[in-house]
């Protein structure tokens, strides 16, 4: 489990760069703030799950009843423990593998020789915690697939990872918003997609603040096709209670496995990005998705 740090805020974080120049970001996030540190849901104390899923010789996903395609909070936070202290994965490895998988998702659900010029432009909202590391990752990578990325990134994570990820994509000459425009007719107009990374499983909208919350509100009033890591950002991980007044994706990518608010997704296109789930993994919690085909790194269900 990842402990919680209290940083302060350093001066350098307070400003972006844009087009070779500093300038402020307008949304620092104040001296002494509480970082809390997630990887796809909320970190907490959960109990080893013992039966049929503590052996990995557990049951053969091909004959596990259909509810197992999708895992519960426990299962899923059981899964990332197995990942992380078992396998030796490591908290920067599964954000890369997860961001890079999605990035593959959207040329696999927009591919790039059918769209215009501009529809190739991508608004890829962040937000402060792990889900907007993944969304870091997937605005590089759609970079280097010639996409055209742009990020909104209004609360600025100080974790190391964060800050890497986001110098890595200031080097690439990904343009960053200092603000997203309230008129929603701009954002149709300026952008062919957008991709939702602002919140993850188990992060309610208020906990990360009032700039997170003004883009949910806005990311749902948009015509323009809409991407959600994970799970759609202010949806319950385990009920998909606000399924239908909150954002309503055309496609949604599932991170290692699909979480059970899934169910209710009736989206265009549903991804799983799992690839890299170990086969003894997916046995052991009865994983009951597609095989990946060829190389892919994610797979249509």
């Amino acid at each position: 489990m990842v402990t919680r740090s209290a940083f302060e805020a350093p001066p350098e974080w307070r400003a972006r760069r844009v087009g070779g120049r500093e300038e402020n970001s307008g949304h620092p996030l104040p001296p002494g703030s509480v970082l809390k540190r997630r990887w796809w849901w909320r970190q907490r104390p959960v109990p080893r799950l013992t039966s049929a899923m503590s052996s990995a010789a557990g049951p053969d996903p091909s004959e596990a009843p259909e509810e197992r395609r999708f895992l519960s909070t426990a299962e899923a936070a059981a899964l990332e423990r197995e990942l992380l202290e078992d396998y030796r994965f490591g908290r920067q490895q599964l954000v890369e593998l997860c961001g890079h998988a999605s990035a593959v998702a959207v040329t696999k659900a927009f591919p790039l020789p059918a769209l215009s010029r501009k529809q190739r432009t991508v608004l890829v909202v962040c937000g402060p915690e792990q889900n907007g590391a993944v969304g870091l990752v997937c605005a590089r990578h759609l970079r280097v697939f010639e996409y055209e990325p742009t990020i909104f990134y209004p609360m600025r994570s100080l974790d190391l990872l964060h800050r890497d990820l986001t110098t890595q994509c200031e080097k690439m000459d990904i343009p960053f918003l200092s603000y997203l425009p309230t008129e929603v007719q701009l954002i149709n107009e300026a952008y062919g997609l957008v991709v939702d990374a602002v919140l993850g499983p188990g992060v309610e909208p208020g906990e990360v603040g009032g700039p997170c919350t003004r883009a949910l509100a806005t990311l749902k009033l948009l015509s323009i096709p809409l991407v959600s890591l994970d799970i759609p950002s202010g949806w319950d991980a385990e009920t998909g209670s606000d399924a239908e007044d909150g954002l309503r994706p055309d496609v949604l990518v599932s991170l290692a496995a699909p979480k059970r608010c899934a169910g209710r997704f009736s989206g265009r296109h549903h991804f799983v990005a799992g690839r890299f789930v170990p086969d003894d993994v997916r046995r052991k919690f009865a994983l009951r998705l597609p095989g990946y085909t060829g190389t892919d790194c994610v797979a249509a269900l």
